[in-house]
């Protein structure tokens, strides 16, 4: 780290989309900074989900020191206003011992917690909160869409009206103040005491396809079929409404073909891939490369952008 003059200490973010190879070049970088690792995908927390949320193995866990992998039960509630406080405290810790630290995740909020802050909202009452998933479950995504659309006209334009945790997110809060949703965000954020550095890791649209579609049968080879068996009746816990488990729960209830749960696995990966470049992109600040480039070459712009 010596050829790298800097006073402020330095946050490298591997971001990108799933299946694209973040954890190999995170180690790469942590070994390269002899530095450790913070996660930054709000599923990879949840010790009893491993195979469907790719959470780094045995062997990567032992190759570079990370934190945030596993540490939660998805029985707790784990907000990402928690995952905030709690990497910062992280991070104060870690800057005393290392000049570089290494994020790593392809959830963009949770990147954005840790780099830019987060709005303050009001306290969530939690019988609303119980409410609206209940009629979630009851009356699907279209309920939250029109409700949303009447609270908060202003930040339905704006959210991916597909995601149904956002759109449970932003009605607990305009149902529990009493404002739009909206009326929270913007606010001036603290500034941070750390540089941030955004390194994007992205492929052709047809070869990252194929990564995603090999990496779910590679899933399923590995057992995630037991894995969602072992955790159904959890399956109304925000950490299991995601892409790998409510489609294996259809099977299970005799809805769907496991094959047909596969497929849908796959084809909704595809989708989460595209929603998570199109968050990252709006970031002008990152630097893509080609998920194959050398590392070597990846250094290079690394040292550049410090």
């Amino acid at each position: 780290m010596s050829n790298l003059a800097t006073h402020t200490p330095v946050l490298i973010n591997v971001v990108g989309p799933t299946a694209i190879g973040k954890t190999k070049l995170a180690i790469e970088l942590a070994n390269h900074f002899h530095t450790e690792i913070i996660s930054a995908d709000s599923r990879q927390f949840y010790k009893e989900l491993s195979i469907g949320t790719a959470a780094p193995d045995a062997e990567e866990l032992a190759a570079a020191t990370h934190h945030f992998i596993q540490n939660r039960s998805i029985t707790e509630d784990y907000s990402v206003g928690a995952y905030e406080k709690d990497v910062i405290e992280k991070l104060k810790y870690l800057f005393r011992k290392y000049p570089v630290v290494i994020a790593v995740g392809g959830s963009g909020l949770y990147i954005d917690a840790i780099n830019k802050g987060l709005n303050y909202f009001p306290k969530v009452d939690p019988k609303i909160k119980k409410e609206l998933a209940e009629q979630y479950s009851k009356l699907g995504i279209e309920y939250l869409q029109n409700e949303l659309k009447k609270l908060d006209p202003e930040y339905y334009e704006k959210v991916d009206i597909h995601n149904h945790t956002r759109l449970l997110r932003a009605l607990e809060v305009s149902k529990s103040s009493g404002k739009p949703y909206s009326s929270f965000l913007g606010q001036e954020l603290e500034p941070r005491f750390f540089k941030s550095v955004y390194i994007g890791l992205n492929a052709d649209r047809e070869l990252l396809y194929n990564r995603i579609n090999k990496r779910v049968d590679i899933m399923m080879q590995n057992g995630l079929l037991n894995e969602v068996k072992s955790v159904i009746t959890y399956r109304d816990h925000n950490a299991l409404q995601t892409v790998g488990y409510k489609e294996l729960f259809l099977h299970l209830d005799g809805k769907i073909t496991l094959d047909k749960a596969i497929e849908e696995i796959k084809k909704n990966s595809r989708r989460y891939a595209k929603r998570q470049l199109t968050w990252f992109k709006r970031n002008p600040e990152t630097i893509w490369v080609d998920y194959n480039l050398d590392f070597s070459q990846v250094l290079e712009k690394v040292k550049s952008a410090l």
